[in-house]
């Protein structure tokens, strides 16, 4: 992994913060549905974004990082509903829903670069 490529490091720092939430609504919460939505979604940003890296194509490039974009309002949705429905608490949600609202900001920024060149 680049030392410098701030999305790659940030969206793989969030997928470990997902991972670690799914584990707590799982044993704790023995909530195991919602979690596993968030769960997927949650994780794929970084994942499409690994894709993206990797791409064969300028436009493979942006297709990939459209998915991680889509998959990151999926996960702010779900974050928001377990939020609503009291699996997490105000200060667990806000600090996911901050991180993924960084991620969409950057992925956004990297998408109007890439329209704008």
């Amino acid at each position: 992994m680049k030392k410098d490529n701030i999305v790659q490091i940030k969206s793989y720092a969030f997928a470990v913060k997902i991972i670690k939430t799914h584990q707590f609504l799982c044993t704790t919460k023995k909530e195991y549905v919602l979690s596993k939505q968030l769960l997927r979604s949650g994780t794929s940003i970084g994942a499409n974004i690994e894709e993206a890296i990797g791409g064969q194509t300028d436009k493979d490039f942006y297709s990939k990082l459209t998915i991680a974009y889509k998959e990151a309002r999926e996960t702010h949705y779900w974050i928001r509903l377990m939020k609503d429905t009291d699996y997490l608490t105000e200060e667990e949600s806000n600090d996911l829903l901050k991180d993924t609202d960084e991620l969409l900001r950057i992925i956004g920024s990297i998408q109007k670069t890439l329209r704008n060149s």
